[in-house]
């Protein structure tokens, strides 16, 4: 898919997650795919959910996208969440030990450091693109309605 090159550029923002991760002793799991890689936590919440960051990587332009993927288990009942997902969990450990905090924000957090440690360049994926040009058109589109709305009262008055 890659040259030797490219393969080692991937390799190596790879790599360099997985020291981050581990050196972090982080609950994060990263696993390698064809395209870049997954970063996934459990969430101790109520339901239960996973987390995964999925990047890929584009090495033509040295630029990644992010993806957040949050599935909710909820007992027999399971859903999935595609997109950018922002928000933070505080509970009780499992254990009841001590306080247990998530943000999808440290993940976020931890990926842009090790692109730009990297050299890497961040694109939004097409979901999110997607959803930012529905936003700007609905808004027009309220925003023609409230127009038409005044001129249609004050020619009125």
């Amino acid at each position: 898919m890659w040259g030797a090159s490219g393969a080692d550029a991937v390799t190596a923002f790879q790599e360099r997650v997985a020291a981050v991760v581990a050196g972090a002793e982080t609950p994060y799991r990263m696993y390698r795919t064809e395209r870049g890689f997954d970063l996934s936590v459990d969430v101790h919440s109520r339901p239960p959910q996973v987390h995964t960051y999925r990047v890929e990587l584009s090495l033509a332009q040295r630029t990644f996208t992010m993806t957040d993927v949050v599935r909710v288990l909820n007992g027999v009942r399971r859903s999935v969440q595609v997109g950018r997902s922002r928000y933070v969990v505080m509970s009780a450990r499992p254990d009841g030990s001590d306080r247990y905090r998530f943000s999808s924000a440290d993940g976020h957090r931890l990926i842009r450091g090790v692109a730009r440690e990297l050299g890497w360049r961040e694109e939004r994926p097409t979901s999110v693109k997607l959803a930012r040009a529905a936003g700007i058109f609905g808004g027009v589109v309220a925003l023609g309605t409230l127009v038409a709305l005044a001129v249609v009262f004050l020619g009125r008055a």
